[in-house]
């Protein structure tokens, strides 16, 4: 596993990303999404699930925490804790709740916003964390780290 920086001068660059990550992502694989506000975490979760060809719109859901698409690759939850930080060791909890780590197990890929800090009740060891920064208006900075990121092209 090698540590992969990347430079996406343009969203149409946050978008072929979200193709690649598409691509190789497996049944079952938990990708986590680190960043900023504005970072690009939720743009890129979409063009992932856009990219497996999800019919249905792609919401942000930081108010319903966690949705569910399905794909001709297969279910794709995309799920955000940003609303849970401030919940300490109540966010294990509320993850659990959600049942994340079960969804896994059934075979959906889950792409987690902000859910670093609630490893353990995803079910831990991720397939591809991505690290975005704000470099300009446009442009963003990617770091991608996990057993997928070495495929990724």
């Amino acid at each position: 596993m090698q540590l992969r920086q990347l430079t996406l001068a343009t969203r149409a660059a946050s978008r072929r990303l979200g193709v690649e990550i598409a691509r190789v992502v497996q049944p079952g694989d938990l990708v986590i999404l680190e960043g900023g506000l504005g970072a690009g975490k939720t743009a890129l979760a979409r063009a992932i699930v856009r990219s497996a060809g999800a019919k249905a719109r792609v919401n942000s859901p930081t108010f319903l925490l966690a949705q569910e698409y399905d794909t001709p690759k297969g279910t794709f939850v995309h799920a955000d804790m940003y609303r849970l930080l401030d919940r300490g060791a109540g966010i294990q909890a509320e993850v659990a709740r959600l049942g994340l780590y079960e969804r896994r197990l059934e075979g959906a890929i889950v792409l987690v916003e902000w859910g670093a800090s609630a490893l353990p009740a995803l079910g831990g060891a991720p397939a591809l964390v991505i690290s975005l920064s704000i470099v300009g208006p446009n442009e963003r900075a990617a770091t991608l780290s996990g057993p997928r990121a070495d495929d990724i092209v």
